[in-house]
């Protein structure tokens, strides 16, 4: 997957084009603390090539907003990185992008968005929350109303200190401040078709967005699974996971409810635009 627009999939009456912020291959180590060449050694021969370059030792993500047209609205699910921030990371700090302009060329302007979605609260979720403008973070899509769950809002609200205190302070709170924001349950249904599903573990209010129309179904998962890995091992847990056994357990009854089933698994992190679980007795595949 490519920066930039990739071919919108669709479901049903729905439309859902990926407009990628960063496709860099990245360390396994970056998500996973044992992921060694010897360690991935028994997944190599699947996650190859969508996945996993053996020779290179590298993953392959992305970093990308969901754009989800309906018959009634534009939403975006997550906002990546964003611009001229302060970041922990050097490829995420003060990033000077054209990711709006790749949000043009997908047919989206700012002020066409109707909802955003933010999965969770974390820096690459949220970071398009938000443009600098004469020196001020201002909400980047001036007419539209941003969805957090409430438990996910409510815990960072708290955090800060640190990092994600600035974080919540660049990408978070200017949306609070300028009214656009709503708190809303775990389970909240935005209009028929699209709905929250809650999968916490990575963060304690992490919700994944499950859409249905004309009889098919796919699940955007944010960050309830970072990595195609997850789905053959979801053992392995990333070090970013705020609660590692939970995120275990929501990610294998997630395999379990939808294995087998005609239902597209969009991964917010994955390198392709949607793969299918397959298996039973808690050993799954991926089918690209």
């Amino acid at each position: 997957m490519e920066r930039g627009r990739t071919p919108a999939v669709k479901i049903g009456q729905f439309e859902v084009a990926h407009v990628v912020e960063d496709a860099s291959p990245t360390s396994p180590r970056f998500l996973f603390s044992d992921a060694t060449r010897e360690a991935l050694a028994p997944h190599a021969h699947w996650m190859a090539p969508h996945f996993y370059n053996p020779e290179t030792n590298r993953i392959r993500m992305a970093i990308q907003t969901m754009v989800v047209r309906t018959r009634h609205h534009t939403i975006l699910v997550d906002t990546c990185l964003g611009n001229h921030k302060h970041r922990a990371y050097e490829g995420w700090h003060l990033r000077n992008g054209p990711f709006l302009e790749d949000l043009g060329r997908a047919g989206v302007r700012p002020e066409d968005v109707n909802y955003v979605i933010c999965t969770h609260l974390h820096v690459d979720h949220v970071g398009w929350n938000t443009r600098l403008v004469d020196g001020k973070w201002v909400p980047t899509f001036p007419k539209a109303q941003y969805l957090f769950a409430r438990p996910e809002y409510d815990f960072w609200k708290t955090q800060q200190e640190g990092e994600f205190g600035q974080i919540f302070q660049d990408s978070v709170k200017p949306v609070a401040d300028a009214g656009l924001h709503r708190l809303v349950p775990v389970d909240f249904t935005l209009e028929d078709g699209v709905r929250f599903e809650s999968t916490p573990g990575h963060t304690p209010g992490h919700c994944s967005v499950h859409l249905s129309s004309g009889g098919q179904e796919a699940v955007i998962t944010g960050d309830m699974m970072h990595h195609p890995l997850q789905i053959a091992a979801p053992e392995w847990c990333t070090k970013f996971d705020s609660d590692p056994a939970q995120a275990l357990a929501t990610r294998r009854a997630f395999c379990d409810r939808y294995a087998d089933r005609d239902v597209r698994i969009l991964g917010t992190h994955f390198a392709v635009p949607s793969l299918r679980i397959v298996g039973k007795g808690g050993k799954w595949a991926v089918q690209v």
